[in-house]
């Protein structure tokens, strides 16, 4: 028998189920009829095709060449107001509103712009068409669009004003070197070693050799080396001591013979110029430097310059002239060689040296002018870096948004 107690507590524990059972049937209708009306809604966007999208626009692409035509749409009137009746947009383009389409992109019912690759004077027409799991609505058409290039790209003016600084400079330096004012161009120890090189070489009764580089006339190391030729002739003609100047390509040799031949005129010599002292090796590498060494070996020229692009050969030539007892002078722009150049010869012009050795030596205005003006354009630029960390710190962003560019 089961105590009067034992009832009680049993049915106090039922009680409060009983009421959250009763609790749960009220709420269950209310659960229930947002989900149907959902599912109401759905069914109706899987049945009803969406409505047409607003107007397409289309326009030229700015700041290029022709190659681009950027299109934007409204959204469809169903997108916002029957959700999920517009999943994606058909963008199509023919020659004209009568077609043939051509499909462009489909692209998610969230976006509403589309950039279409075309080329320069081509025409064309666009179409738009919302699809939706009811179907596709009928497409909305654009105007005919033509691209064309730019003829400004108003988004690299600071690259326009930079190109009109710089050639500001250089005309302006290259007007003052005309006028006849001296210029101040610094030292530079290796091209104040060529005369003396020179000299000692005419103490010695030997020549010198100069090396033009290894790579063609194409190379801006070899055009520089060439002018720097013409200054070497100059003394070496003055002095009435041979040059030697083997080349590894036709055209480096023919214009190496007409800078040695102008040294010989400009200093007065032109019955001492030997058309023989400027000679083609070989384009091969390695078999113009071991021409190059036999030269050294067997000639022992005092005097050894080395000016223009240089690669694995560099050592072997520095060694090589160093054996010899030469007084070497070097010069290169190909930071990989430099090491070399630097603990096998005396003197080394490192990097822009050797395009400044030209105007240093030839004191020629446009080279002069032109030296000049790299060098306040990279002052220029400089302060214009150091202005626009400054602004950027302050949170002032103008300045470095007036220098960006695509």
């Amino acid at each position: 028998m089961t105590s009067r107690a034992t009832r009680v507590r049993m049915t106090r524990r039922r009680f409060p189920l009983a009421f959250l059972a009763l609790g749960f049937a009220l709420l269950v209708p209310f659960l229930v009829a947002p989900i149907a009306c959902a599912q109401d809604s759905i069914a109706v966007a899987a049945t009803v095709v969406p409505a047409p999208v607003g107007a397409v626009t289309v326009m030229d692409a700015p700041n290029d060449r022709g190659q681009e035509v950027n299109v934007t749409w409204t959204a469809s009137p169903d997108d916002a107001a029957r959700p999920g009746s517009v999943t994606a947009y058909f963008v199509e383009r023919a020659p004209g509103p009568d077609g043939p389409w051509t499909r462009v992109d489909s692209v998610a019912a969230t976006t509403l712009a589309e950039t279409d690759a075309t080329e320069d004077g081509q025409t064309w027409t666009y179409r738009v068409t919302a699809l939706g799991p009811g179907g596709a609505a009928t497409p909305t058409v654009s105007s005919p669009v033509t691209a064309r290039a730019s003829w400004f790209n108003t988004e690299r003016v600071s690259v326009l004003l930079a190109m009109l600084l710089f050639f500001g400079l250089v005309v302006f330096f290259t007007s003052s070197a005309q006028s006849g004012k001296q210029l101040f161009v610094r030292r530079i120890p290796g091209i104040d070693a060529i005369e003396e090189a020179i000299g000692r070489a005419t103490e010695m009764g030997r020549s010198v050799l100069y090396v033009p580089g290894i790579n063609d006339i194409d190379d801006i190391q070899t055009m520089a080396s060439l002018n720097i030729l013409e200054s070497v002739a100059k003394v070496t003609a003055r002095y009435e001591t041979p040059i030697v100047v083997p080349t590894n390509y036709p055209v480096v040799m023919t214009l190496a013979q007409e800078m040695v031949k102008n040294g010989y005129i400009a200093a007065g010599r032109a019955d001492g110029y030997d058309p023989n002292s400027v000679r083609y090796v070989t384009t091969e590498q390695f078999a113009y430097v071991a021409a190059i060494a036999g030269i050294m070996l067997r000639d022992k020229p005092a005097a050894n310059i080395y000016l223009g692009s240089f690669y694995a050969e560099s050592l072997l030539l520095a060694e090589t002239g160093f054996s010899t007892g030469a007084i070497q002078i070097a010069g290169t722009a190909q930071v990989a060689q430099l090491p070399f150049f630097v603990v096998a010869c005396d003197y080394t012009l490192i990097g822009e040296e050797l395009y400044a050795a030209g105007a240093y030596l030839s004191r020629e205005p446009r080279l002069l002018g032109s030296l000049k003006g790299s060098d306040y354009m990279k002052v220029a630029l400089i302060a214009a870096m150091v202005i626009g960390c400054v602004l950027e710190t302050v949170g002032i962003t103008s300045f470095k948004q007036f220098f960006a560019s695509q």
